[in-house]
């Protein structure tokens, strides 16, 4: 019923850019939070960052001042905006969404996932 899509991942050097988006599909026209979560090989699934209806935002402070969650609620696509990568960035980002709350496990529906990797 609802589908998540991620773009955007792939190879960029360290101290580059990269903007990743995911555009929700289904019967759901807006949704409480929406939001990004990563996981690198052999650690679990950690938080990026996540954006409520409101507006509100939360990132994990290992991206704190580094990377920036936006969304378009027209389009119900949500943005990363990663800046100043570092190789423990390298990840699978994974979008997320919510219909109430906006913690990890109110998180309603996964996207399958888009891979970033910063290496020299």
């Amino acid at each position: 019923q609802v589908q998540l899509v991620e773009s955007g991942g792939g190879l960029v050097q360290p101290g580059g850019s990269l903007r990743l988006s995911c555009a929700a599909f289904g019967s759901i026209f807006r949704f409480y939070a929406m939001g990004w979560y990563r996981q690198a090989p052999g650690k679990q699934r950690e938080l990026v960052a996540t954006t409520t209806s409101g507006g509100s935002t939360n990132y994990a402070d290992s991206v704190k001042g580094r990377f920036t969650i936006s969304k378009d609620n027209a389009k119900n696509t949500v943005y990363l905006e990663m800046n100043s990568l570092k190789p423990e960035d390298t990840a699978v980002y994974y979008c997320s969404a919510a219909r109430t709350g906006w913690g990890e496990r109110d998180m309603d529906y996964w996207g399958k996932g888009t891979l970033v990797t910063v290496s020299s």
